[in-house]
């Protein structure tokens, strides 16, 4: 055992390493008997591959390297494709990422385009497919105008035969019954037709409206009205029941908690499994699967508040788990009594993974009831198993496409903690301490820790395996993922606290952790460090005018930073109005908006950061980052600034991460005085231009 300060330690993960990344898997879906699904490819630029895997385990691309299988609806994206048939054979419809088109295609066979070139590039977008004889019917997401929040968006249909390619005449609109919608579920006897909508101020998370229309004799929709949702209540997914053609099983919160549901054509309704855990999550992406019906009554569905398991819900509103090693799934698909999705647990990286839900050993079934109401159940909290523990439940699923974690002996035993937050509030957090299989640092000394914060800011972390984490801890640098109040997970009450108080519960909540972990004597109280993206980039610099005795450095990436330019015109329309909720009404609440504001407090900042900003970033554009230098000009401040061409909300290239985690290293080094041969020394002193490197501001 190597005895070395902390962060010198030398590790195998590198920042290239990390860059790589993971073919990512997404949307799933089986087409008869073979297993489908998108796969992100950090080396080919973040290009979306569509994949398909044989029954004899044969993986392979069902289109060249020229197209990327991805939605630009909402800016963060739809399910992006549909399988014509359970024959392979009938082809496939997707979405085209340059053009944002629909085109048809077999596996080899070259696509045609089905929608209307639109007016303007990418101007007209496409997502959540279902067939419906002859055309595909979906959302579609059109821009009006020269801004991004002029946008129309509609149910419509698009004949397979090609002939909408050229004429646009030849879609049909089907319906337009609120500004957002999800694409249409039609029910198994055809007669109608089932959608998730809201409007503006309101987030899908806030409140949906789960409305029903018969579908007429013409093969249009009827007129339609709300079934489900309303005020207060959200209503995530729906999905009809393959047996009983009336019913319809959807996720959604009336009780402050996203829960199984059943509700009939009348509107009557009832609560599958009602208990304080989430059987959903927050409805970023559009056409998201956290349960589907599996036939006889059963669904499957994932769970949890701190993690996502799998599990099948019994007609009879038991609930029996799955047995596995992972602590999350995500986007469920179903064929008969096979269930796939991608899985990850905090030693196993992310995988798709097939389950055959009879298994002839099961986990015990247990009654809804058996979880009081209020309590959190005590699989939430899961931890990574100490070294030479045994793992939790006996793995008997099928892995059909994973990569291995590569120095798996060097990532982190991540814990979920519940910590003491401002005023007695509890609050979630993950904790990462340093970890290296040969190094330890001198007796007595603390190691520094970053405080990590996810974004959304209405979304949460997951405690798995990371390389981007280990990257740090590996080297001797612990890291502490707060799920501050706003997260998801624990529920409505939890994620309201952030509700009118952006910039100032999240700030508290990352800076009570920090000192929990000081106070304890787990963290050195002078090298800790605050890094996040989107929203967190936005705590992260609020922090720093918040809190400039607490941090001493910080790693922002492509942050939220002027809440009243971004509210006008900073960004696109699924956010346009998300302030609204998080911080007040404008302009009622234009002194709080100033008050929470990054830009208006920069002076306030004195401590070293460094910016990461995507050049096309439609989310949180790089003007407000080149405003918030501004207001820092002359003040001595030390920071960097890096931009990178054609990346947008979420880097996605190799070459990008590679280069963020080196500056971020760079920085951390400085701050907290250790020295890394991973990263070129951090030289605040040299004036230079902020595009790309090193500045002083």
């Amino acid at each position: 055992m190597r005895t070395a300060p902390y962060g010198t330690w030398t590790s195998p993960i590198t920042a290239a390493e990390v860059a790589e990344g993971e073919s990512a898997a997404d949307w799933l879906d089986f087409v008869g008997d073979e297993l489908w699904w998108t796969e992100a490819r950090p080396a080919e630029a973040g290009r979306s591959a569509l994949v398909g895997r044989t029954p004899d385990g044969e993986v392979r691309e069902l289109l060249g390297p020229a197209w990327n299988v991805r939605s630009r609806v909402i800016e963060y994206g739809g399910r992006p494709w549909l399988a014509l048939g359970a024959d392979p054979t009938a082809g496939f419809v997707f979405v085209h990422w340059d053009d944002q088109r629909v085109h048809r295609a077999s596996p080899g066979t070259p696509p045609v385009a089905v929608s209307p070139r639109p007016a303007r590039p990418a101007g007209a977008r496409y997502c959540d497919f279902t067939r419906v004889g002859d055309e595909i019917w979906c959302l579609r997401e059109e821009f009006t105008g020269s801004t991004g929040t002029e946008v129309r968006r509609e149910l419509v249909a698009l004949p397979l035969d090609g002939s909408a390619a050229h004429a646009r005449s030849a879609v049909r609109v089907l319906a337009a019954t609120h500004h957002f919608m999800t694409g249409p579920r039609i029910s198994p006897d055809g007669r109608h037709a089932a959608w998730i909508g809201w409007d503006h101020p309101a987030m899908p998370w806030d409140a949906t409206e789960l409305m029903c229309a018969p579908v007429t004799p013409d093969g249009g929709l009827g007129t339609p009205r709300r079934i489900a949702g309303g005020d207060g209540v959200s209503v995530g997914q729906v999905e009809w029941d393959p047996d009983r053609p009336g019913v319809l099983h959807v996720v959604a919160d009336p009780g402050g908690w996203w829960n199984l549901h059943e509700v009939r054509l009348d509107g009557t309704s009832r609560a599958l499994c009602p208990r304080p855990e989430e059987f959903g999550e927050p409805l970023w992406r559009i056409g998201t699967r956290w349960f589907l019906p599996l036939g006889d009554g059963r669904l499957a569905v994932t769970h949890g508040t701190a993690d996502r398991r799998l599990a099948v819900l019994g007609a009879d509103g038991s609930l029996r788990d799955v047995p596995s090693p992972y602590t999350e799934w995500v986007g469920l698909a179903v064929h008969g009594r096979r269930v796939a999705a991608t899985a990850a647990g905090p030693r196993d990286p992310w995988a798709v993974v097939l389950v055959t839900v009879d298994d002839p050993e099961p986990s015990g079934a247990v009654p809804c009831a058996a979880v009081p109401s209020g309590a959190v159940p005590s699989h939430a909290a899961p931890s990574a198993p100490a070294p030479g523990a045994p793992r939790r439940g006996r793995p008997r699923a099928e892995v059909v496409r994973a990569e291995p974690l590569r120095h798996a002996d060097h990532h982190p035993y991540g814990r979920h903690e519940v910590l003491p937050g401002p005023d007695g509030e509890e609050v979630h957090a993950f904790v990462h301490p340093p970890h290296h299989p040969g190094a330890a640092a001198p007796e007595g000394e603390l190691p520094p820790f970053l405080v990590q914060v996810h974004g959304g800011p209405t979304t949460r972390s997951r405690l798995v395996a990371r390389p981007e984490i280990a990257f740090f801890t590996s080297r001797g640098i612990g890291v502490v993922d707060v799920q501050y109040g706003g997260s998801t997970g624990f529920g409505r009450a939890y994620r309201e606290r952030l509700r009118g108080h952006w910039g100032v519960t999240d700030v508290r909540d990352c800076a009570a952790v920090a000192r929990a972990l000081i106070a304890r004597g787990i963290a050195d109280p002078a090298r800790i460090g605050i890094r996040g993206g989107s929203a967190g980039g936005w705590t992260a610099a609020a922090s720093l005018a918040a809190e400039p005795d607490l941090y001493r450095a910080a790693g922002i990436y492509y942050p939220l930073l002027d809440p009243e330019q971004w509210r006008v015109s900073g960004t696109h329309d699924f956010e346009s109005r998300y302030l609204e909720s998080l911080i007040g009404p404008w302009p009622q609440a234009r002194s709080r908006y100033e008050e929470v504001s990054p830009l208006r407090r920069a002076h306030r900042v004195r401590t070293p950061f460094v910016i990461l900003q995507g050049t096309d970033d439609a989310v949180c554009p790089p003007e407000q980052s080149e405003r918030y230098l501004d207001r820092l000009r002359g003040s001595g401040v030390p920071h960097a600034y890096l931009t990178f061409e054609g990346e947008q909300h979420g880097f996605r290239t190799a070459r990008t991460v590679e280069q963020c985690l080196t500056a971020e290293l760079s920085l951390y080094a400085h701050a907290f005085g250790f020295t890394t041969a991973d990263a070129p020394p951090w030289d605040p002193g040299t004036p230079a231009p902020r595009h790309g490197v090193h500045g002083a501001g």
